[in-house]
């Protein structure tokens, strides 16, 4: 029987009289990405330190491969957990060269430990690079060579606390990518830290959202996306809008949904999104076009429903519909509200 890479079971930390991890439990498979996302200060680096040793738990259990790493009574330190740690910061030593850097927790002959180095550097594309100093690199190099230096030891995991911040938006797109490819490649299981929802969407095999110091939902990515569990999952993982039954039946053309799938009495909020709506013109139409905004490719629609309610509606650049045009909104083809607890 194959053991996980990582369980963490009921872990809380707390700062005085502040809870940052509050009894929080989920378990990472062998050779699995699991992106961890939610606000700022919902808990999710701090969670990351406590798996890295960098300080101890108030309760609960974490282990790494089949090792109690911290408990009530043993809290080993980050040297003995077989961790790779990746932050924004990169952290690399400034007066170490590349190579140097890179070999700094390879524990070996001088030989081994000179083509480990070589290797890892090889492997995320900078073995040109290896009497550089960090000063003379670029971020994206920096934090290739941050990358090197975890993987260099051979960690059971590797834990990277928003890795490509402070990178530029298309720079920090190819940098990820190449680092996910990396992690694969080496089949080397990850906790992977994020603000960032479409990152977290990308990264992950499964997706953590936490609030407040807890996890809100632990699922696969199409999953926490089309079938958030909450409100707060609905709304922090993309565009949501949250309709009544009544606004879906009589606003969307849903009658044959609300009929066979939500009771018409429910009091209970239905969720869409932008791309679940389309709409054409129409003078007896039950909406109005009260804004939008040209996103590129793409125009956002809002549309009033005679209740009251909004909605809104992503459709191509190529559909230019004027404010105040009366328009007949609808489900697309396929898509579905989904009704949301709470």
């Amino acid at each position: 029987m194959s053991t996980s890479a990582l369980r963490v079971g009921g872990v809380t930390k707390r700062f005085g009289e502040v809870v940052a991890v509050d009894d929080v439990s989920f378990d990472v498979a062998d050779t699995e990405l699991l992106a961890l996302v939610g606000p700022s200060g919902c808990g999710k680096s701090t969670l990351l330190r406590l798996i890295a040793g960098l300080f101890p738990s108030d309760g609960g259990v974490i282990e790494l491969d089949g090792v109690v790493a911290d408990d009530e009574h043993t809290s080993l330190p980050p040297e003995k957990r077989r961790v790779g740690l990746v932050f924004q910061e990169h952290a690399l030593f400034p007066h170490l060269s590349v190579a140097k850097n890179v070999g700094f927790g390879v524990r070996a002959s001088t030989s081994e430990r000179n083509s480990r180095v070589s290797e890892m550097l090889d492997l995320v594309g900078m073995s040109g690079y290896t009497d550089r100093f960090p000063h003379e690199l670029s971020g994206g190099e920096r934090q290739r060579v941050a990358l090197a230096r975890a993987l260099a030891p051979r960690p059971a995991l590797m834990l990277l606390d928003e890795p490509f911040a402070s990178l530029d938006p298309n720079l920090r797109v190819q940098i990820r990518d190449d680092v996910v490819d990396i992690l694969r490649s080496t089949r080397t299981p990850a906790v992977f830290v994020t603000h960032d929802q479409n990152e977290a969407l990308a990264v992950g095999d499964r997706v953590a959202v936490m609030n407040a110091g807890r996890v809100a939902q632990l699922d696969t990515p199409e999953q926490i996306f089309h079938r958030p569990a909450s409100r707060f999952v609905a709304s922090f993982m993309g565009e949501a809008d949250f309709l009544s039954p009544a606004d879906v039946r009589d606003g969307l053309g849903g009658h044959e949904f609300v009929a066979t799938d939500v009771d018409p009495a429910d009091s209970g909020d239905l969720m869409v999104r932008p791309d679940d709506i389309e709409f054409e013109p129409s003078a007896d139409g039950g909406a109005t076009v009260t804004g939008v905004e040209f996103r590129g490719s793409s125009r956002c629609y809002t549309l009033q429903l005679r209740s009251g309610a909004t909605v809104r509606s992503l459709r191509s650049h190529l559909v230019d519909t004027p404010i105040d045009t009366h328009v007949r909104p609808s489900l697309v083809p396929g898509h579905r509200p989904v009704p949301i607890a709470d």
